[in-house]
């Protein structure tokens, strides 16, 4: 009889450790849910997963979806698809995934379909799927009923040297998963505004705070990682602070931020127009570190139409916030969303928004046509468009945004930016060129700058004080005037 083989052991004697499972993590949607990923990175660190960027070479691939509005709904199906090629177990999770539950389950039986609820112990959730223990099928409800989350209830959680937990709020974990130097940062989850075209409220709960320590913890852990640029996110950041009863927390906050070592920029996204107030305006525009950049969510101008909308505001009052902003930082920047096509818009309401778009001189527009979303007061109002109507809709404003703000990058020319560097192009461009972004462009969404003659030795992450040259629609070629300003702590 042959021998039998002897079990594989350690040196200790002790059968070795099973190797870590690994986890790809795929992001959609906004700068909020890339957020969201970096924290479920964090806590599958500490639970013992290994991070990898590749789907074919993960045992689970977690899929953060987007549930805004249908496009949106669209691509994140085409990523749980394009998930399951792998082989991997799929997992999605994020808005759609809540919003929807058991009914994306039904149409999606590749994937598993997880809540908010389950963040605070998604590693053991990804235990039970790649262990084929069966889970309770995740059931939405209305957040808008439940007490504030932020997304989630969190739970103390023990820091290990691949997933550190942030200095000053031990329960928070996050493992960057983006390079480069800047990084977002979620100062307040979910939103009190009861728009009628928007069903985030419905999921993502209503609206709360973070203390401004966790916050300052953060950044200042972020500026550890070699962050330079931080960029504060939410649902509506001018909320921030109120479910606390202090509206003036933003403005408090802010320069507190933009004096971490090592934070050359802080940029504040989502803004409501109907909550900036003079003081935040003013701080934003004028305190050193702290980019002159209005990112606010017109939507319209037509004040009929936005009544509609359950907002407030019109063209003239959107002027006036751009007209004040201005006249304290000459070059600061905007950018907006707009929707054509809600239900009752006229042809006088596309004319007012014509109106507005071309007295506003905007630097960035994203153009979107108006769809059904469950949930919503828009749902059941009359005077409905066809869809080939709000198509051309879109198209026509789209082609006038693109004019504008290509004319509105040409009036920068001779005029001085402050750059923070993100890319050296000196293989493809030449010694002393790189890519980067103004202040008035955001990193992800309103183009970039290519500076020339940037000091050999610079790295990214600094800032370079340019002139701009010439443009190339959005984008702005510039040339270096001085040295390059290392970012504190670089």
């Amino acid at each position: 009889m042959p021998a039998l083989p002897l079990p594989l052991t350690s040196l200790e004697g002790q059968p070795p450790a099973a190797a870590p499972r690994r986890v790809a993590v795929v992001t959609l949607g906004c700068a909020r849910n890339e957020v969201d990923s970096e924290e479920l990175a964090g806590r599958l660190a500490g639970d013992g997963y290994q991070l990898v960027e590749d789907a074919d070479d993960a045992d689970a691939v977690l899929v953060n979806t987007c549930g805004f509005i249908e496009t949106a709904k669209k691509d994140s199906v085409d990523a749980i698809l394009a998930a399951t090629d792998s082989g991997a177990e799929v997992i999605a999770v994020g808005c759609m995934a809540e919003r929807y539950g058991a009914e994306l389950a039904g149409a999606l039986p590749e994937a598993t379909v997880l809540g908010f609820d389950d963040y605070t112990a998604i590693g053991d959730r990804l235990d039970d799927v790649l262990s084929g223990r069966p889970l309770v099928p995740h059931t939405p409800r209305d957040r808008r009923t439940l007490l504030p989350i932020s997304p989630v209830e969190r739970t103390a959680a023990v820091a290990t040297d691949d997933a550190p937990a942030i200095p000053g709020h031990d329960w928070l974990k996050r493992k960057r998963l983006a390079v480069g130097p800047s990084a977002a940062l979620k100062i307040a989850s979910g939103c009190d505004r009861r728009c009628s075209f928007c069903a985030i409220p419905a999921f993502r709960g209503a609206f709360v705070s973070r203390p401004a320590g966790e916050v300052l913890g953060e950044a200042h852990w972020l500026a550890g990682q070699g962050v330079t640029e931080i960029v504060l996110v939410s649902e509506n950041s001018t909320s921030y602070g109120k479910d606390a009863g202090d509206l003036r927390s933003l403005e408090k906050l802010l320069p507190q931020l933009a004096a971490v070592p090592g934070i050359a920029r802080v940029r504040v996204a989502y803004l409501q127009p109907a909550e900036l107030r003079p003081g935040l305006l003013e701080v934003i525009a004028a305190t050193p570190g702290i980019a002159p950049y209005f990112d606010l969510s017109f939507q319209h101008s037509s004040p009929g139409l936005l009544r509609r909308m359950r907002r407030f505001g019109g063209t003239d009052d959107f002027l006036g916030i751009i007209e004040r902003a201005r006249a304290l930082a000459p070059g600061a920047g905007f950018r907006t969303n707009v929707i054509l096509g809600f239900p009752g818009e006229t042809e006088d309401d596309v004319a007012e928004l014509e109106r507005f778009l071309v007295a506003g001189r905007l630097d960035a527009v994203g153009v979107f046509g108006y769809s059904d979303e469950e949930g919503t007061e828009a749902l059941g109002l009359p005077g409905k468009l066809d869809q080939h109507e709000i198509d051309a809709r879109v198209r026509r404003i789209t082609d006038l945004v693109e004019e504008l703000t290509a004319q509105r990058a040409e009036a920068r020319i001779g005029t001085t930016v402050e750059v923070l560097l993100t890319e050296d192009l000196a293989e493809a461009e030449g010694a002393g060129t790189w890519a980067g972004h103004a202040a008035h462009q955001d990193p992800d969404a309103d183009g970039t700058t290519t500076v020339a003659g940037v000091p050999a030795g610079t790295v990214a992450g600094q800032l370079v004080t340019a002139t701009v040259v010439d443009t190339e629609g959005v984008d702005l070629l510039a040339r270096a005037v001085v040295p390059a300003l290392a970012a504190a702590g670089v």
